[in-house]
């Protein structure tokens, strides 16, 4: 008995959709990453004042006599330093208070 023509045509597409469905997947090619370029000005500025004014109040507190209080000082509070050329204020400010704290931590307990 012999088949009809349309009816070969259907069972020949599943068979082609099986060789052809890892043949495309294969074929992309992805670029890898750019390389990571570093922090930006605004975080290395803010990382590097809010360090040493760290270092130094916590330096100076402990030759004080007066406790360790981080958060307390003015310079945590105030952010000194920051250029609205930098970028916008607040990233800033976070970063130089997370670097204050660790600054202070160093020059307090005598580290580094």
């Amino acid at each position: 008995m012999k088949l009809a023509l349309p009816i070969r045509s259907l069972l020949a597409l599943p068979l082609a959709a099986v060789c052809l469905i890892p043949a495309g997947c294969a074929a992309h090619v992805y670029a890898p990453p750019p390389p990571y370029a570093g922090p930006s000005p605004l975080v290395q500025e803010a990382d590097r004042r809010g360090f040493r004014a760290g270092a130094d109040d916590g330096a100076r507190d402990f030759a004080n006599g007066t406790g360790y209080h981080p958060r307390r000082d003015r310079k945590y509070a105030d952010t000194p330093g920051y250029d609205p050329g930098f970028g916008p204020f607040p990233v800033y400010r976070d970063y130089f208070r997370t670097a204050y704290l660790r600054g202070y931590d160093n020059g307090f307990y005598h580290r580094g």
